[in-house]
């Protein structure tokens, strides 16, 4: 029997649209993997083992199955998007066990392309945090498990990375996707807004927050993004040129980053410069107000997000990052310092069509009841390791992180791709060509 563990999202469509596989078979396979694997990785907060079971078989007796561009193929959710049937717990004690009425839009568009929900997966509290860890579970990285997996769609890029599922939905609000995809060794996109539609929370963080895939391959990235937006993001011309800066400094001031990154970066804009691309050094002109900016929306975007629930109910982590974030909700919501963020750096934009840089600024913390440590620790903590995704957001442009390279201890590398508004496809398109000519391994070793 064909073993559909470790195949891509396009392969096992490909094989139930041609009847090579049922979505039955596909979906218990990885059930069984993930009831057998799940304990030491800890991604899954909801396993829905019987209601996707028979959730395959609707999807095998659809008329138009042989068009289902996921059909059959196993997607696992964060849990902050609803999913029909089952509680929306956001990390935390203090949100209401209430099964949701309906599924989010993206969760819907997934499942009318054929995917089916096999569970929800862990997140630090209200997505807040750069590791995931809580009341309904911890998220290890598959690659190192003594190592936090990240956040805060942390469960979802450790279910993808332990081949528990080929593909996975998370969103990213100061680089809830991009850190633990590059923890994990995943390729995820940031979209801009509009392109795949949010409704994350109270507000999407002011705009900031938004939804996207989770895969170990740019196929696959793209093919899910394509669904989630509703557009076909095709390949383009692969022999089209563009202008790519390469910057190796982090935007938060004083923060260095760590030789590994430093590393990958310069390959990558080695295999690049050799696909013909004109690859130049230059740093964006990032303002020395940037650490205030970001930590003020971070905390104020929380503030949000906590109203209405049991103050004593949130971690002492949450309620103070609440707590500090309160005072700039007002100013933080005119949206005058991303204004003032973008009109900086458009014209380094103007002048390059694509920045590379690291996706980190060194491997990720030990995986650790960070939850019970105080705020202050867990804000330099995740500083530390992950100062380098926050301005993207604040500006709204699309951004990738893409694996290269790994780590002295063996766990994965990564870069980052940042573009100018619109600049989705040709973000894939590089990812596409650093991946052609650098692969890397897509799954841990975890058997």
């Amino acid at each position: 029997m064909t073993n559909w563990v470790g195949r891509t999202a396009v392969e096992i469509a490909a094989a139930v649209r041609e009847k090579r596989a049922t979505p039955r078979e596909v979906v218990a396979e990885h059930l069984a993997r993930i009831e057998r694997l799940d304990p030491r990785v800890g991604a899954f907060r909801v396993v829905r083992a019987q209601a996707a079971l028979a959730e395959a078989d609707e999807v095998a007796e659809r008329g138009e199955l042989d068009s289902l561009p996921l059909a059959g193929v196993p997607v696992a959710v964060k849990d902050n998007l609803a999913v029909r049937g089952e509680a929306r717990r956001v990390g935390s004690a203090a949100t209401p066990d209430t099964p949701s009425d309906a599924d989010h839009v993206t969760v819907a568009r997934l499942r009318a392309a054929g995917a089916v929900v096999v569970g929800l997966t862990n997140v630090p509290e209200l997505c807040v945090f750069g590791t995931t860890e809580g009341v309904h579970g911890t998220a290890r990285n598959p690659w190192d498990t003594s190592r936090t997996a990240g956040g805060s769609s942390g469960g979802s890029a450790a279910a993808v990375a332990a081949g528990l599922v080929p593909i996975a939905l998370g969103n990213d609000g100061m680089g809830s996707l991009r850190i633990p995809a590059a923890n994990c060794g995943l390729v995820t996109l940031k979209p801009g807004p509009g392109v795949v539609p949010a409704g994350i929370s109270d507000g999407d963080w002011f705009g900031m927050s938004e939804n996207g895939p989770l895969a170990t391959t740019v196929e696959d990235a793209r093919l899910m993004l394509s669904v989630l937006a509703g557009t076909a993001f095709v390949r383009r011309d692969a022999d089209a040129t563009h202008r790519i800066a390469v910057s190796l400094r982090s935007p938060l001031a004083g923060i260095v980053v760590t030789t590994p990154y430093t590393t990958a970066v310069r390959e990558a804009a080695g295999v690049l410069m050799k696909a013909g691309h004109r690859v130049r050094r230059a740093d964006p002109p990032y303002p020395l107000s940037l650490s205030f900016t970001s930590l003020a929306h971070w905390t104020a975007g929380t503030a949000v997000d906590a109203r209405g629930l049991d103050r004593e109910r949130l971690t002492r982590r949450t309620r103070v990052h609440a707590a500090v974030g309160r005072p700039f909700v007002n100013s933080v919501r005119t949206g005058a310092g991303r204004e003032a963020l973008r009109r900086r750096l458009e014209p380094f934009f103007e002048e390059h069509d694509v920045l590379l840089m690291p996706a980190l600024a060194r491997r990720s913390p030990k995986s650790a009841p960070w939850h019970e440590r105080g705020w202050l620790r867990n804000v330099l903590a995740n500083t530390n390791y992950s100062p380098l995704t926050p301005p993207w957001n604040l500006t709204g442009w699309p951004a990738m992180s893409v694996p290269f390279g790994t780590l002295p201890a063996g766990a994965p590398c990564a870069v980052q791709l940042v573009g100018r508004p619109g600049s989705e496809a040709d973000l894939l398109e590089v990812a596409a060509q650093l991946e052609e000519r650098h692969p890397w391994e897509r799954t841990a070793p975890l058997e």
